[in-house]
């Protein structure tokens, strides 16, 4: 069990939270939630202990399983020994345990010492400390042949996974996992989702998929109006819950108000009459119903709206033959297909299995886009008539240049666009007021990818290719992202893990397993179907 008992944190004057107080209990799953900018990151790190409150007090356990955010801080350690070391107490023993019997000459006090060593050791279950990690990597899509390898040599994804193996290692009694599904791929959130929903701790998670959040968690605790109300629940149950208890608290206020208009209309009519009494009643009756302001709601909604400039021809795009290898390796396959207008497509696989690298070989020499004949090694890509192209790639680092303002950045992609029509956009996004004027050099990743909506709601094309848009955003932005993508009447290529965007959008699957495509002709929910 984790307890906060009155804690504040704020920052300047912006206050996150303030008199914070809740209990996370053992066998309940919490999915925190806010807004980016809330404070989530923030409160978990005042729950691990890396930070302290500013005021009031956290009790923790003593085994508590964190999700480090730092990839680089394991390199020099076997991706095995990583894991192991999310049981401080036995890593601790194990390594002075070698230490001594590593020594020439062992004293006494040395073998003393080795037997406490011992019996901490068989206390944490070290000795079935290595088969235990492994179980972890394998669920998690670390192959067995990488296990003894230093973390290194890890891509990045990779090193998340082992992390990831690092914090549910040896039963913890409570949990704290900040984004665990960010370069994961839907197979090893799949894994993920089962084991947490088996853990007997208390599991406190950071996640902006809802899918996820609605599978898990048994609650949510929710940032919001400076504080921390906990819901019963998923996800969805706590936006209906929500909704309904602000819908009441203001019902209420108004309720009040229009009575406190009422006796103040009285007071200023007979105050100085004959009713003098009864007008002192009714000031105490004011002071009694005064309204107590709420607290402001931190949730802003982005408004996200796809509208072609002009339709595509009736087939916006038809390719055979196309093929893409990285050396010996044969990423895409010999593929073919037609793509009629208003298809939304969705590429789902594993991490590194090519989904990327047949959006780049499609976009190799397509309209709109800088030229990459590197991209595709083979095969005949036609883009139809009237096509324009919507591009955010997986890592858009470098698309947002330096040294300028987000508004002169985003004017330049339409230069005849009024500056009224500009600022309404990214006000659409959430850019507000002087935001527009901010310099690029200084975006969040959150605004990075705001940013990058805007460009594509600006410029209106018929044809979005998105690989991996839901990174940086938070529930509210995707679940717009969502709804927007729905309503497009263009063609939609979407690379994601996020499984309410692959159900709820797309109607069209490419499925890539085993080094081959499949072209589904149906919904994802269709297609799950059919492999069962």
């Amino acid at each position: 069990m984790i307890s906060v008992s009155g804690v504040s944190m704020r920052y300047g004057s912006k206050i996150l939270f303030e008199e914070v107080a809740t209990t996370f209990s053992a066998r309940h799953r919490y999915g925190l939630t806010g807004p980016n900018g809330a404070g989530k990151s923030t409160f978990m790190k005042l729950l691990t202990g890396e930070l302290e409150p500013q005021r009031g007090t956290v009790v923790r356990p003593r085994k508590l399983g964190v999700l480090r955010q730092d990839q680089y801080a394991f390199d020099q350690f076997r991706v095995i020994d990583t894991v192991i070391m999310g049981n401080q107490r036995l890593w601790q023993a194990l390594a002075e345990r070698d230490a001594l019997y590593d020594k020439a000459d062992m004293s006494n006090e040395d073998g003393m010492r080795l037997g406490e060593l011992e019996g901490i050791v068989g206390e944490e279950d070290g000795y079935s400390a290595e088969s235990e990690a492994a179980i972890l990597l394998q669920g998690l899509d670390i192959a067995d042949e990488l296990h003894e390898r230093p973390m290194a040599e890890l891509q990045g994804g990779q090193k998340v996974r082992v992390l990831l193996a690092q914090a549910l290692f040896g039963n913890p009694e409570a949990l704290l996992l900040d984004e665990p599904t960010n370069h994961l791929d839907l197979e090893s959130i799949h894994w993920l989702e089962q084991f947490l929903t088996r853990y007997e701790g208390a599991l406190i998670v950071i996640s902006h998929d809802r899918h996820f959040l609605n599978q898990v968690c048994t609650h949510i605790a929710d940032i919001d109006y400076q504080t921390i109300i906990t819901y019963t629940g998923g996800y969805d149950d706590m936006v209906v819950a929500k909704t309904q208890i602000r819908s009441k608290i203001e019902s209420e206020n108004a309720q009040r108000e229009k009575k406190i208009a009422q006796l103040n209309d009285f007071i200023a009519r007979f105050g100085a009459g004959t009713r003098a009494s009864q007008t002192t009643s009714r000031r105490k009756e004011v002071e009694r119903l005064q309204t107590t302001e709420l607290a402001r709601s931190n949730i802003q909604r982005p408004y996200i709206r796809f509208v072609p400039r002009r339709p595509s021809g009736k087939v916006p795009l038809e390719f055979e033959g196309l093929a893409k290898a990285h050396g010996d390796l044969q990423v895409v396959p010999d593929f073919s297909a037609v793509i009629n207008r208003g298809e939304k497509i969705v590429l789902v696989g594993r991490n590194g299995v090519g989904k990327t690298t047949l959006l780049k070989a499609l976009l190799a020499d397509a309209p709109d886009q800088p030229a990459s004949p590197d991209d595709r090694d083979a095969g005949k890509v036609r883009w139809g008539h009237e096509v324009s192209i919507g591009y955010i790639p997986q890592d858009p680092t470098g698309l947002i240049d330096k040294g300028t303002t987000v508004v002169e950045w985003l004017h330049r992609f339409d230069p005849d666009a009024a500056r009224q029509e500009i600022h309404g956009l990214l006000g659409q996004m959430l850019f507000s007021g002087e935001d527009g004027h901010k310099p690029t050099d200084a975006l969040s990743g959150g605004e990075t990818a705001r940013l990058l909506f805007c460009r594509i709601m600006l410029q209106k094309p018929n044809v979005l290719v998105l690989d991996e848009p839901t990174n940086h955003l938070d529930l509210e932005a995707i679940n717009a992202l969502n709804v927007a993508l729905q309503k497009f009447e263009g063609t939609v290529l979407l690379v994601t893990h996020d499984q309410d965007l692959l159900e709820e959008v797309g109607t069209r699957v490419w499925r890539f397993e085993g080094g081959t495509i499949t072209d589904f002709k149906g919904a994802y929910e269709e297609m799950v179907g059919s492999l069962m």
